[in-house]
C-alpha cells in the first residue's frame, strides 16, 4: 500500500481541519482506514466476557480469604479489561505499519526491561518477573513477546529471500530470539521462555527457514536440557518433571497443585456443577485465579462447557489465520501470524499443563487468567491483527 493509493482514499480538497488531519494521518501511515473482521472481534470479546465470568465465579472466595473482599481480583480485572478494549479500538486504527519502524525500538526496550527486573529485588517467590510500579506490577516477559513478534515481523518481510540462508535465516534472527529467551530463562520463567521461542521460530520456519537448520540443533539442544534436568543437574526443572511423571506421589509438595486441578476436572462431569458451585475454589486449589483456572472452569461448566471454550479458542485462530492470509504484505502477514499463534500455544500449554499432558510450567489462559500486564497486552495485540483486517479491506476497494 503507496502513499498514493491512501491518497485516493481521502477528499484532498475538503477544506475542514479534521478531516485535513484525518487526511494527513492516512497519507502518513498513521490511520488505518477499513472495517475490522467482524468474525476475530466478536471471538475476541467472547471470550473475554466468559473469561471474566469465569474468573469472578473462581476468584470470591479466595479473594475473601486473602484479601478481606470478595471483589479484589474481578474488579481490577474488569479495570484492565475496559482499559485494554481501549487500547484496542485504539490500535485497531493505528496503521500497523508503524511498528515496522519503531521495530528495533521495541525490541531494545524489551531487553532494558528484562535487565532491569534482575536488578530489582524479587516481588515474589524469590522470582524475578515483575516490576512494582506502585498500583500495579507487570511482566517483562509479556513485553518481549511482542517485541520478538514485531521485529522478526519486520526482519522477515523485508528479506525473505535470504532466510533459506543459514547466516541470516538462523545465525543472525536465532541470536536475536535467544537473548530476550535467555534474559527470561534467568528469571526462572520456563514458561515465558518456551513461548517467547515457540512464537519466533514459528515466525522463522513460515518465513522460509530450512527445517534441517532448525530440527538438528534443536534436536541437541532439547536433548541436552532433558539430560541436565533429568540426571539432576537442573534441581527446579527435575522436581517439576517428577511431579509431572506422578503427582500423587508427592501431594504435599509440587504435585498437590496438578493433583488438585485435576480433581477438578473430573468432578466437573459432563455438564459440570454449575456457574459458582465449584468446590475446589474453596482454597483446596492454589493459584486458581491464575494459571489453573481452567479446572475451575471445568468443575463449573463440565466437559461440554470446556469443549465450547476450546471451540471458541480455535475459531479465533481460525480468523487470525485467515486475516494474515489475506494481509496487503509480508508484513502484516507475519503480525498477524505471530499474535495469533501466540493465542494458540499460550492457551494449548495451559490446557496442557492443567490436564498433566506437559510439566507444569506456570503458564496462564488467555481472557481467563488474572494478570493486567498480560490482558493489556494482549488485547492490544488483538487490535493490532484488526488493524491488519482493516488495510485488507481497503485494498479491496
Amino acid at each position: 500500500m503507496t502513499n498514493a493509493y491512501y491518497t485516493n482514499q481521502t477528499d484532498t480538497k475538503s477544506s475542514n481541519p479534521i478531516i485535513k488531519l484525518k487526511n494527513w494521518l492516512v497519507e502518513n501511515r498513521l490511520l488505518q482506514l477499513g472495517s475490522a473482521d467482524i468474525s476475530f472481534t466478536f471471538f475476541v470479546v467472547v471470550l473475554l466476557v466468559i473469561g471474566l465470568l469465569m474468573l469472578f465465579s473462581a476468584s470470591t472466595y479466595y479473594a475473601l480469604h486473602y484479601e478481606n473482599n470478595q471483589y479484589h481480583f474481578i474488579i481490577r480485572q474488569l479495570i484492565f479489561a475496559f482499559a485494554g478494549l481501549i487500547i484496542m479500538y485504539i490500535t485497531s486504527r493505528i496503521d500497523y505499519h508503524v511498528y515496522r519502524k519503531l521495530a528495533w525500538v521495541i525490541y531494545g526496550f524489551s531487553l532494558i526491561l528484562l535487565v532491569i527486573v534482575l536488578i530489582l529485588p524479587p516481588l515474589k517467590d524469590n522470582f524475578h518477573r515483575w516490576i512494582n510500579l506502585g498500583l500495579f506490577t507487570f511482566q517483562p516477559s509479556e513485553i518481549a513477546k511482542f517485541a520478538v513478534i514485531v521485529l522478526l515481523a519486520a526482519l522477515i518481510s523485508t528479506n525473505y529471500k535470504r532466510m533459506e540462508k543459514f547466516s541470516y535465516g538462523i545465525v543472525f534472527l536465532g541470536l536475536l530470539l535467544l537473548i530476550p529467551c535467555g534474559l527470561v530463562v534467568v528469571e526462572t520463567h520456563i514458561s515465558g521462555t518456551i513461548l517467547i521461542f515457540g512464537i519466533g521460530l514459528c515466525l522463522m520456519i513460515v518465513g522460509g527457514v530450512k527445517l534441517r537448520y532448525i530440527l538438528v540443533p534443536g534436536g541437541i539442544l532439547g536433548g541436552g536440557a532433558a539430560a541436565l534436568i533429568f540426571s539432576g543437574a537442573i534441581s527446579y526443572g527435575k522436581g517439576r518433571i517428577d511431579s509431572w511423571l506422578n503427582p500423587w506421589s508427592d501431594l504435599r509438595g509440587l504435585g498437590y497443585q496438578t493433583a488438585q486441578g485435576l480433581m477438578a476436572i473430573g468432578s466437573g462431569g459432563l455438564l459440570g456443577r454449575g456457574i459458582g458451585k465449584s468446590q475446589q475454589k474453596f482454597l483446596w486449589l492454589p493459584e486458581l485465579q491464575n494459571d489453573f483456572i481452567f479446572p475451575i472452569v471445568c468443575e463449573e461448566v463440565g466437559f461440554i462447557g470446556a469443549i465450547i471454550i476450546i471451540t471458541l479458542f480455535v475459531l479465533l485462530l481460525w480468523r487470525g489465520f485467515t486475516i494474515a492470509m489475506r494481509a496487503p504484505d509480508k508484513f502484516g502477514s507475519f503480525l498477524a501470524l505471530g499474535m495469533t499463534f501466540q493465542v494458540g500455544l499460550q492457551a494449548a500449554f495451559n490446557i496442557m499443563v492443567v490436564t498433566n499432558t506437559i510439566p507444569n510450567t506456570g503458564i496462564s489462559l488467555p481472557f481467563f487468567s488474572y494478570g493486567g500486564t498480560s490482558l493489556l497486552m494482549l488485547l492490544a495485540q488483538m487490535g493490532i491483527v484488526i488493524s491488519v483486517s482493516r488495510a485488507s479491506t481497503v485494498m479491496k476497494r
